[in-house]
Formats: structure tokens, C-alpha cells, sequence
């Protein structure tokens, strides 16, 4: 029988292994991660978990049992090292594992500062994998000074949990604003209201020249010149996919593993999803980083695998929980030229138009505009702007 391996044991992976035994594959499948922990949820980290509000045992994707229940092979805490093509087969601890099949769900790795300016000191964390935020966690004592560096969604997330833990908290920004990459200025100045109304100091337009310390880290050396005392630092400046190994077997990489509309790489016999993957987007490529892409992705490939040949067609959301605030996005804004503002009683919402076309929306606190937002956006419709920012038009008439 096909003998099925999917290397990452992230949300993409484990939904790949979870679809084909939905859908009825009875053959081996052998699943490996390169973290000694089950299958799961990353977003609850910086979030939920570091906060002390969830259980370890409620982070994971499904019960312990379900994969054994399944007979799905766990291979946990052990990296894949190789990929033979020739052979057919991945080297795990030195041993070659056979596949009929491969699939390539290896996730992004954070960047990392550069040992250069200081980025090995103890006391300087990164926000990934489970071992990051238990590393972490003692660090976040009432009145310690935390430096985030980054203005990104982790970046805000972790200064948003420290802040409600009663720590002293300094975000620098190298960019004008935060989230100048992923969101409008509307969008920038409400969080960075949000955040500086909690007490935490945002320094937009300031580099780090290098962080200072023996063995640990006691301060930073900002890109004006002024030195900032810190107890501990988080680095949320991007993430990269992990090609390194479809690099090495020859597979075509182009920011990241390149697949075609249906999953496939450059090899017939190999997959992927997920972080790691790109794929054909309005005749272009993309590569998504979110829970529902690795989900949506994962399933559409274990049905290409048992011979489905369907083409995997996204619909890109994303949330980010900060404070009492929950940021739902639907669509991808690139090549906005213009955003509508749309207040609620409740929370506010950014349209992203180009031209007449609606391409995305962000609601903070406004779950109707996103979903409605969503909805229309996946049909292929736009509502003339004027009734969007009008209060008083009802959204659901819009959907008419």
C-alpha cells in the first residue's frame, strides 16, 4: 500500500494526515516533527498560553490518542536530515524512511538577530515553538523591561501580553509605522493608540544599533544613539519558510517550495502546504502564512494525493487578539490605493479598495464587517464605497 510521509508536524502537517485518513486511505502514513511535542496550535503562544490563560493540553490540535486511534505514525523529535529522490526516501536519525509519497509541510523558522549585534545573548527570545515561550515565560515578572523589537502582529501580540502582566514595555519599530507591511496607516494608528493607551512606549522610525551585555543582555543601543535598560528582549522581525531541505533534493524553490495549483513541486512524488509553500495566486505566486491557509492547503493536497486534481483556490483571513481587541482581516490589501472607514458601536472596520474593487478588510472588534466583508470578497463583489462608510446603511443589504 502507499506508503504516505509528511515531514512538519505544524498545522499543515497534521491536517494532511488527518484529511486522507478522512477520506479513507488506508495505507502507512508516518508523520515527523522536528519538536518533541504532538501536533499544535502555534497562535495561542504569544497569546492565550503566555499568558497563563491555557493548558498545555488544550494547545494541542487534537487528543494525544487520536493519532495512534488513526494509525498515524508519530515521529516526534526527530529531525529529517535528507531527502533521497533517486531512492525515495528521507534520512531520519541516520535511518532511511521510504515513501511512496512525500509531503513537505516544514513551516517558517523566525529571523533571528544577528549574533553581530548582539543577537546570542542570553535573554533575547524569538516567539515559534513551544520551547521559545517556556524559555520565556520566567522573564515575564511584574515591572521587568521588555524590548520588543519589531511592530509587526507578534511584536504587538507578546508587548500586548506583557503589558497585561505588568511589565515595562518598549516596542522600536525600524520602519515609519507599525505594520507598515501588512496594513494601512488607519490600521497602524489604532493599535498604536491601543497599545500606548496600555503604557507601552512605541518608537517608530528607530533601528537597533546593538544589543549590550557580557553573557546576558542588559540594554540596547537604539539607531539614535540612546542606550534603553532591559531585563529581556523579543525579536519579532519576520519569519522565512524552510526550504533548505527541498533545496538540497533539487526542488524548485521560489520563496519558498514552489508547487503548482493543485500542490505538487517539482517533483511528482513530493507535496506541500503550508508556511513553507508556494503556490499560483491570481496569476501571480503567494505564500501564506496563516492557520487557515495551512489548513485549507493541507486538506485540497491530501485530496490531490488520492487523486482528486483539484486546484487549491485560497481565501485568505487572518485574526490577531490584542487586549480586549480581537483584529479579524479577510482578503490581501496589495495594491490598495484607497480605505473606507466604517465605525460600529462596537469596534471600527478599514475597506481596502483599488479603484472600485473591494480586495480586504479590517475589523477590529466588528465580527459582522468581517464576515460580510469576507463573504463579498470571496464572490467577486464590491459595494460603491460611499455605502460602506455610511453607518446607516445595513451591511447585509450590501450582499443583495
Amino acid at each position: 500500500m502507499t506508503e504516505i510521509v509528511i515531514i512538519g508536524a505544524g498545522q499543515a502537517g497534521a491536517s494532511v494526515a488527518a484529511r486522507l485518513r478522512a477520506l479513507g486511505h488506508g495505507g502507512p502514513i508516518t508523520l515527523i516533527g522536528d519538536e518533541p511535542a504532538p501536533p499544535y496550535q502555534r497562535p495561542p503562544l504569544s497569546k492565550g498560553y503566555l499568558l497563563r490563560e491555557m493548558e498545555l493540553d488544550r494547545l494541542y490540535l487534537r487528543a494525544p490518542s487520536f493519532w495512534a486511534d488513526q494509525n498515524v505514525t508519530l515521529r516526534l523529535g526527530a529531525p529529517v536530515t535528507a531527502i533521497d529522490t533517486e531512492r525515495q526516501s528521507v534520512t531520519l536519525n541516520q535511518v532511511p524512511l521510504p515513501y511512496d509519497t512525500l509531503v513537505l509541510a516544514t513551516g517558517s523558522a523566525p529571523r533571528r538577530l544577528p549574533a553581530a549585534i548582539g543577537g546570542n545573548l542570553a535573554g533575547v527570545y524569538t516567539v515559534r515553538t513551544l520551547a521559545d515561550v517556556d524559555a520565556m515565560a520566567p522573564e515575564f515578572r511584574p515591572g521587568a523591561r521588555l524590548l520588543v523589537i519589531g511592530g509587526g502582529y507578534i511584536g504587538l501580540e507578546a508587548a500586548a501580553v506583557a503589558s497585561r502582566l505588568g511589565l515595562q514595555v518598549t516596542l522600536v519599530e525600524m520602519a515609519p509605522r507599525i505594520l507598515q507591511r501588512v496594513a494601512a496607516p488607519e490600521t497602524s494608528d489604532y493599535f498604536r493608540k491601543l497599545h500606548q493607551d496600555h503604557g507601552v512606549t512605541i518608537l517608530e522610525g528607530t533601528g537597533i544599533d546593538r544589543l549590550l551585555g557580557d553573557s546576558r543582555v542588559t540594554a540596547a543601543r537604539l539607531s539614535d544613539g540612546r542606550e534603553l535598560p532591559v531585563d529581556f528582549v523579543i525579536a519579532g522581525v519576520g519569519i522565512t519558510p524552510n526550504t533548505a531541505l527541498a533545496e538540497a533534493a533539487g526542488l524548485s524553490v521560489e520563496n519558498g517550495i514552489r508547487t503548482d495549483a493543485r500542490g505538487r513541486t517539482s517533483n511528482p512524488q513530493i507535496w506541500a502546504a503550508g508556511d513553507c509553500a508556494s503556490f499560483p495566486y491570481k496569476g501571480g505566486r503567494i505564500r501564506l502564512e496563516s492557520v487557515g491557509n495551512a489548513i485549507d492547503q493541507a486538506e485540497r493536497v491530501a485530496e490531490n494525493i488520492l487523486g482528486a486534481e483539484t486546484d487549491y483556490v485560497a481565501r485568505p483571513w487572518f485574526w490577531s487578539d490584542q487586549y480586549d481587541v480581537k483584529l479579524q482581516i479577510a482578503g490581501l490589501n496589495s495594491g490598495y490605493d484607497r480605505v473606507i472607514t466604517r465605525p460600529d458601536a462596537m469596534g471600527i472596520s478599514f475597506w481596502y479598495y483599488a479603484g472600485t474593487t473591494l480586495l480586504a478588510v479590517d475589523a477590529m472588534n466588528d465580527p459582522r464587517a468581517y464576515m460580510i466583508g469576507k463573504r463579498l470578497i470571496e464572490a467577486g463583489r464590491s459595494p460603491d464605497p460611499a455605502l460602506v462608510a455610511d453607518p446607516a446603511t445595513d451591511l447585509k443589504a450590501l450582499m443583495k
